[in-house]
């Protein structure tokens, strides 16, 4: 497969992503396999497939402004917490309708 076959929201995963991807793939699925294999707890390893859910649907949006899907990543990322991203979004759209106006 070359890149240009790669979907987008692909392209955008982490490395570690695509490691989860592969042993839940490999573990056909199984959530506590993939537990074992991480040596964490199933709602640790629910949570971090859940976030990787919203990585896919958020990589399927297809953000039309770079920095909405960058405030996104971060908070899916856990870098910024959620109430500060849709803040900074929040103000991002105002100050953009603002200049166009």
């Amino acid at each position: 497969m070359s890149i240009e076959t790669i979907p987008a929201w692909m392209k955008e995963l982490e490395e570690e992503d695509l490691v989860f991807i592969k042993k839940f793939v490999l573990a056909s699925g199984s959530l506590k396999e993939v537990a074992k294999q991480y040596q964490v707890t199933y709602p640790t390893v629910r949570l971090r497939l859940d976030r990787l859910i919203q990585k896919i649907q958020m990589g399927d949006e297809q953000e039309c402004d770079p920095y909405i899907s960058l405030i996104k990543r971060f908070a899916l990322d856990g870098k910024i917490d959620r109430n500060t991203a849709q803040v900074l979004i929040r103000e991002f759209k105002k100050r953009k309708e603002g200049s166009q106006t």
